[in-house]
């Protein structure tokens, strides 16, 4: 119905009084809505394409004078010439107004727009990279692009390939936070929700295309906004799939909102599909290689005093220890009301008492036979000597729980200290079910976010970055196994779902890649100031001020390396599962990417080849060396693929991938299906034969809004 709206006011600039006849018969139907989760399929949004050329036949908008704060011409022109040596275009009207209109405009002035009617050819193009692992690990990737659109290009390259989708999509708070059609979706939209959904609905859509469908995850944090509408979306969209949600508190303190409750939670979706299942987590309290707690021997609760009716006369005596800090003998009990220095003396000993700092007399936890025989076991020790304390040595002991994780097995003695105790440690982790209420400081936003960011990329401010160790933890508990997982996130922003990837590829040794999609969008805030500067989209001063190019790309690069973006060490360290200083950076290669819109008929094949380059090195693994251009000996193998550009020259093609040992595709350059399967037919058996048709962008062609 929403496209309805988009006619009706069209009718109504051409004709007022049946527009407005026909809007009102409209609103009469609107309002009876049937049972259910009910939104309108908006038109799929159109994009602005600030950075590309403008060619003849592109659509475009007129953009408002520089210097302008106003919006610019929403209608839609048409290019029909170019006149490069005025560096003008012809456009005329489009979109089936009734009388037409043409000018001449200043090729500055004009914004290339992706219409949902269109072709898009996509492309990428490299602006850099960080490779610290070599050989040794694929490549992160973080594409700059339209989310939508780079999802679509993915479908030739990870279709049913990725393991795990972690997304943390905007809230709709209606606080300007997400654009539909280029306009930010404010509060009093009255299509806010319904826009939301659609927007969702058509990316998820692709999503579900990319998923394993054999055993992959889709997450999804979100806040109470649109919780509950999100929730029947999934439901709708994914009935095969198991779905559980997670309560996450992640403000403690909880956000102010006057009159009302203080928000401090969040909301986690976990869509699983096929087999997968929620994973167990460590008990913190038994951790496999932790060493096995000891209690002190003193007792510590106030009704555990020296003459009171808890423990009695048999649990005070003395302990005597050497200088060395050895146990020598362990004294009798002394009555309630004896004095401490009546109990005998040994030379060269000192008599411990429970006694606390402030001088209170307290029992121990055991009474002097049994502990003497948890001596004998070595499963009593001195600690710290504090000869101006009260109690000069601290004593602790193994509780009976600790001895029989010993004695069973589950911990083992790896040692023994030099007062003849023993040293032991856990064996295995033990594993725990996790609830659907996490309260932990690790998920805190501000300190695991918003300060950690501050830590890797100083003064750069980015709107509620979620903590880390939320996402890590998250994403652990389905693939923690998979050591060689592929992850996505497409609504990337400040890159923390590729840095929690690292982490888990540092705690056990994996080789786990992610895949980040963001926008190069600047804040509304930023964009008046810079928009009264007399700057655009599309110009450098604006676009280094972007998502991807200001936090995204150096947060990873920051990571990897351990420097900030003005080469200082990061003076911080990782807390929680893995603890290390964050100047020691991660072995981890990555690589960034901005997602182009080809010409649909590029005349240069080296150029069409060489934008389509990254998206078959990402198909075949995303390691190793690339192909960038075409092979002047009509074929080419690198690391994990080849290319047979040139039919004819399959024999040495095919004889070279047998050489190779972690080929995983071989792309064939061909229009002709029965050579195509002729070649297919030769190669090695784990080799993957995939066909190229010769004009090379069509291969990734896709009709915008499908």
């Amino acid at each position: 119905m929403s496209r309805l709206t988009d006619l009706i006011a069209d009718l109504k600039a051409k004709d007022p009084k049946l527009g407005a006849d026909l809007d009102r018969e409209f609103k009469v139907l609107s309002s009876r809505l049937p049972f259910g989760l009910n939104f309108e399929r908006h038109r799929p949004e159109a994009v602005e394409l600030p950075l590309r050329p403008i060619r003849k036949g592109d659509k475009v908008r007129v953009l408002p004078p520089r210097g302008s704060t106003k919006k610019g011409d929403q209608r839609l022109w048409q290019v029909k010439a170019i006149r490069k040596n005025k560096n003008l275009a012809e456009i005329e009207l489009t979109g089936g107004y009734e009388e037409s209109e043409a000018q001449s405009v200043s090729l500055e002035n004009l914004v290339v727009v992706a219409d949902f009617r269109d072709t898009i050819f996509p492309g990428l193009i490299s602006t850099g990279k960080e490779e610290r692992a070599a050989h040794r690990k694929p490549f992160h990737t973080v594409i700059n692009g339209e989310n939508y659109h780079a999802l679509k290009a993915l479908t030739f390259t990870h279709r049913g390939a990725i393991d795990l989708i972690y997304i943390d999509p905007p809230y709709n708070s209606g606080a300007k936070d997400w654009k539909y059609n280029n306009n930010y979706v404010e509060s009093d939209d009255l299509y806010r929700h319904s826009k939301w959904l659609a927007f969702m609905e058509r990316r998820l859509n692709i999503a579900k295309e990319l998923l394993d469908p054999e055993n992959s995850v889709l997450i999804l944090a979100i806040d109470e906004k649109e919780y509950l509408r999100l929730g029947l979306l999934l439901e709708q969209m994914f009935p095969e799939a198991k779905i559980e949600m997670v309560t996450s508190v992640v403000n403690p303190r909880g956000r102010h909102r006057p009159g009302r409750f203080a928000r401090s939670e969040e909301y986690i979706y976990f869509v699983m599909f096929g087999e997968s299942v929620v994973g167990k987590e460590l008990d913190p309290d038994f951790e496999g290689g932790s060493a096995v707690p000891w209690r002190t021997l003193r007792r510590s609760d106030a009704s555990s005093a020296r003459g009171t009716a808890k423990g009695g006369p048999a649990q005070f005596y003395p302990i005597y220890v050497d200088a060395t800090g050895n146990i020598k003998e362990i004294g009798d009990p002394l009555p309630h009301g004896a004095p401490r220095n009546s109990a005998p003396e040994i030379s060269g000993c000192e008599a411990v008492f429970p006694i606390r700092d402030n001088g209170l007399e307290m029992n121990w936890g055991l009474t002097a036979p049994a502990l003497k025989s948890l001596l004998r076991k070595g499963y009593v020790r001195v600690g710290r000597h504090r000869p101006s304390k009260s109690q000069k040595w601290e004593i602790s002991y193994l509780t009976s729980g600790k001895i029989e994780d010993i004695e069973s097995g589950r911990a083992t003695i790896v040692g023994r200290n030099p007062d003849g105790s023993v040293k032991a440690e856990y064996i295995e982790d033990k594993l725990k079910t996790p609830t659907s209420t996490w309260v932990r400081p690790s998920h805190n936003a501000e300190t695991g976010g918003t300060l950690l960011l501050n830590q890797l990329i100083p003064n750069r401010k980015f709107p509620f970055p979620k903590s880390l160790y939320a996402v890590e933890d998250a994403i652990r508990l389905f693939i923690g196994e998979k050591k060689d997982a592929t992850v996505l996130d497409f609504f990337s922003g400040s890159g923390t779902t590729a840095h929690a990837v690292m982490r888990l590829n540092h705690h056990d040794g994996g080789v786990r890649q992610c895949i980040s999609i963001t926008n190069n969008e600047v804040s509304p805030e930023e964009q008046k100031s810079l928009r009264q500067k007399g700057l655009r989209p599309g110009d450098f001063e604006w676009e280094k001020l972007g998502i991807c190019n200001y936090i995204t790309k150096p947060r990873v690069k920051a990571a990897i390396t351990g420097k900030t973006p003005d080469g200082q060490a990061i003076l911080a360290d990782y807390k929680f599962t893995d603890k290390f200083p964050m100047s020691e950076g991660f072995e981890e290669n990555a690589e960034f990417f901005t997602l182009t819109y080809e010409a649909k008929d590029a005349v240069n094949h080296n150029l069409a080849f060489s934008r389509i380059a990254p998206l078959l090195w990402m198909r075949a693994g995303a390691r190793g060396k690339r192909i960038n251009k075409l092979p002047d000996g009509g074929w080419a193998v690198s690391d994990t693929y080849g290319l047979l550009a040139e039919v004819d020259k399959a024999t040495p093609f095919v004889r070279a991938l047998r050489e190779v040992e972690e080929l995983r595709i071989a792309y064939i350059v061909t229009d002709d299906d029965r050579r195509f399967q002729a070649i297919a037919r030769r190669l090695p058996e784990d080799v993957e034969p995939v066909r190229l048709y010769e004009s090379y962008l069509t291969n990734f062609s896709f009709a915008n809004g499908e």
